[in-house]
């Protein structure tokens, strides 16, 4: 029984943790925001299953390295205050990642939707 309330526990964490995010990084709001349009304009579209399946995968993957990236900046500001190059250079590399997943998701979406653009304008 223990071993599911541990379970559970974590779990609340885990969307404590969501929620503090999204409240306190502005970057997570716009991309979430972001995210809520893309959701949007795919029902409006009618994706196919596939589809879906990318775009989401995309909403989700950049979410997820952002809330890596804050976790990490975070992390680096308590541990090391001061202006370090070694912080600065793991803190641009966080960044990085999400900016390849953006651009990933970017050209992802642009595969998808140009389709359906084209055709409501032909």
């Amino acid at each position: 029984m223990q071993f599911l309330k541990n379970r559970v526990n974590a779990f609340g964490y885990a969307l404590s943790g969501l929620v503090q995010a999204f409240k306190q990084e502005t970057h997570l709001k716009i991309m979430g925001g972001v995210g809520l349009l893309v959701v949007g304009l795919a029902r409006y579209c009618g994706l196919t299953k596939h589809e879906w399946l990318a775009v989401l995968g995309c909403i989700a993957l950049v979410i997820c390295l952002e809330l890596l990236n804050s976790a990490i900046e975070k992390l680096c500001d308590r541990l090391l205050p001061d202006i370090d190059p070694k912080v600065k250079y793991i803190k641009d590399v966080a960044a990085g990642a999400v900016l390849v997943a953006s651009i990933f998701s970017l050209i992802t979406g642009i595969l998808i939707f140009l389709p359906y653009a084209l055709a409501l304008f032909n």
